[in-house]
């Protein structure tokens, strides 16, 4: 039998290249090898978005267009919306009476995303509510809700799976073998970084192409990514090293010509202008075959509803065996 395998999104915001590249390319390779389990994270995302329902609400369906313009299939992939699925909201009360607040408090990805909540918000980002701390309890509802045994992340989100194996243990420990234990699906590829040079390309940090951008903004955005600093003239040899646009044409553009941006950059053969200009072309030809697939589902918005239903309806019926389980070991099966 098949492995399962759960990950997850959480809808504020469309698809960008960080998520194509970083995760949604291994994940249409995973759904044939994997009982694939793909959550759009609702109740995740309103944890700091929850004055914003409407946004929220929203990007449910944009996201999913995304996915299945992705090449997620719907026939391989459970794709299902948390918030339908109520047996992780109980797992996740069960689940806070195994979890302390200093360990909350210690969880890397927590501290770091705090951190950055801080320096974008000032004081306001101390006001960090009860949900966004124990939110590492959530997603281990997430994943034992539904029996998973792997989990696709990058390095920074290996704690919060580490987190979910310690609830495991716990559970397990106090009412018997009854859950499995998790292990991390590592993600080969690296971060990609946003068109400012920051090592993360985010929502929040306006440095990101979508793949929803039309070919006008893409143009827009790409004229305005960094280059080298030093390179003051057209003719003055440069760094494509620390240069954001040769950094995209080795994601979209072939080896060859790649290597060739690469040795008249160094020459001070290429200006960053028109070496702007040829990356937009790429990354429009790039996102041309997402752009065509999409429409069919704008166009089709029945067809992306009946696809949220029908993976919903299996998640669900996972997650109601699952629940009796538990209930059955916590001596709660009334």
């Amino acid at each position: 039998m098949k492995k399962t395998i759960l990950t997850g999104l959480r809808p504020t915001g469309n698809l960008h290249l960080g998520h194509l590249f970083g995760a949604g390319q291994n994940w249409v390779k995973l759904q044939d090898e994997y009982n694939f389990y793909l959550e759009i994270a609702d109740v995740q995302a309103l944890t700091d978005n929850f004055n914003n329902p409407e946004k929220v609400r929203k990007n449910v369906k944009e996201i999913t267009m995304d996915l299945l313009s992705i090449g997620i299939d719907p026939e391989k992939v459970n794709l299902f919306i948390q918030s339908k699925i109520p047996e992780i909201a109980e797992l996740t009360v069960y689940y806070s009476n195994l979890v302390t607040v200093a360990r909350l408090h210690r969880n890397p990805t927590v501290k770091t995303e705090i951190a950055q909540k801080k320096e974008l918000f000032g004081n306001e980002g101390e006001s960090i509510t009860y949900g966004f701390l124990g939110y590492p309890v959530s997603q281990a509802a997430d994943i034992t809700a539904f029996d998973g045994e792997l989990v696709p992340v990058g390095e920074d989100q290996l704690p919060l799976i580490e987190q979910c194996r310690e609830i495991v243990r716990k559970f397990n420990n106090i009412y018997g073998d009854t859950l499995t234990e998790p292990e991390s699906y590592l993600s080969k590829t690296k971060r990609i970084k946003g068109l400012d040079g920051n090592e993360k390309m985010g929502k929040s940090l306006g440095n990101a192409i979508y793949l929803v951008d039309d070919e006008e903004t893409v143009n827009k955005k790409i004229m305005g990514a960094v280059t080298d600093p030093d390179k003051i003239k057209k003719d003055d040899p440069a760094n494509p090293d620390v240069c954001m646009v040769y950094y995209y044409h080795k994601l979209v553009n072939t080896d060859e010509n790649v290597n060739t941006i690469c040795s008249e950059c160094k020459k001070g053969e290429r200006g960053c202008v028109a070496c702007k200009k040829e990356l937009a072309a790429r990354m429009n030809e790039f996102l041309s075959d997402f752009r065509a697939k999409r429409k069919q589902y704008e166009e089709n918005p029945e067809l992306v509803q009946k696809i949220l239903d029908e993976g919903t309806k299996r998640a669900q019926e996972k997650a109601k065996e699952q629940m009796a389980k538990v209930r059955k070991a916590m001596k709660i099966d009334y």
